[in-house]
């Protein structure tokens, strides 16, 4: 495939990520490769749970997608150079274009008689909680007044020396949406910054493995611990399996027949770095009671180093007479 028609993944600081959302789209659908979405979005609570974008690669997803010429490595720190002051100038410009239209509609949105409504509630919070802050401090004041010798507070006094402060407080606070020109408004950053004119990824595009590491910008796989994880993953990958992150179930891949949004994952897969490496029997008992308390097989995948290849062992619980 041409390099310039495969999916851009643009490195930073050696991780990977997916910027658009049509390319993520399509290395799912396509390339059978989820990633991992980590970008926050601000309007949803449920930040746990639902991110956007960029989605993060792991290693081995960016690692098969680049062998596999579905893609290429960019080195995103330096695929933005200086820009000339026309460039900047005509940046500026539309940032200021945007922000008055960004006036335009908080004007019309705050003469809504919604806001109006939301507002004289916020208003009558405020004051309710002064009122209740108000009487805290007169009870404080009585109690230490009974306690002193001789003693004794003049609330009435307190109360009419503090009023006033509260009321000057609301009194510069708006009772009705203001006509003037609002000053403080909101800016949309894009989720891919790659639409600016500066932009060239041209000289910072890596379309091998190789060349990536060559230039300093990735470093998988780098030693036999790499090369095992990468064997395995690519070994189930290439028998029709998704594959996601396993560490929530003792393993280092969960292995899906589908698209994860709509199958569960059946294995849970460990790698082990050579097909003579010792397994304890404890392990094996952690396993195989793990896996069927989640209802997955656990499989111990043997990579050689050597050979290439991947062996694989699957452990089960079974019930006993």
């Amino acid at each position: 495939m041409n390099p310039q028609h495969r999916i851009p993944i643009r490195v930073a600081n050696k991780r990977a990520y997916v910027w658009d959302v049509d390319d993520l789209d399509k290395i799912r659908s396509e390339h059978r490769i989820c990633g991992l979405l980590v970008g926050t979005l601000p309007h949803l609570s449920q930040q746990n749970v639902f991110l956007g974008l960029p989605a993060q690669l792991s290693p081995e997803e960016a690692t098969l997608l680049v062998e596999k010429e579905y893609a290429v490595f960019v080195d995103d720190t330096n695929a933005y150079p200086e820009p000339s002051l026309g460039q900047f100038q005509q940046w500026c410009a539309e940032q200021q274009r945007y922000i008055k239209h960004q006036q335009e509609i908080l004007k019309s949105e705050s003469t809504k008689p919604s806001d109006v409504a939301q507002l004289a509630v916020s208003e009558a919070a405020v004051r309710k909680r002064k009122e209740r802050e108000l009487k805290r401090q007169q009870k404080a004041l009585e109690l230490r007044g009974i306690q002193e010798d001789g003693g004794g507070v003049d609330v009435e006094s307190f109360q009419l020396a503090s009023t006033p402060s509260v009321e000057v407080e609301h009194s510069i606070r708006p009772t009705t949406p203001s006509t003037s020109e609002p000053s403080h408004y909101n800016i949309s950053i894009a989720a891919s910054s790659s639409v600016l004119s500066w932009y060239d990824p041209d000289s910072c595009t890596f379309p091998t493995i190789e060349a990536a590491q060559a230039a300093d910008i990735w470093d998988f796989p780098s030693n036999i611990k790499d090369r095992a994880r990468y064997g395995v993953f690519k070994d189930l990958w290439e028998q029709g399996y998704f594959l996601g992150g396993g560490i929530r179930f003792g393993g280092d891949y969960l292995v899906y027949p589908g698209d994860p949004l709509r199958y569960h994952s059946h294995f849970c897969a460990t790698v082990i770095e050579s097909p003579t490496y010792a397994i304890h029997p404890m392990e094996i008992v952690a396993h195989g009671r793990l896996g069927t308390a989640t209802k997955k097989t656990h499989l111990l995948c043997g990579w050689d180093d050597e050979q290439k290849t991947v062996s694989y062992l699957s452990i089960e619980w079974a019930g006993f007479g």
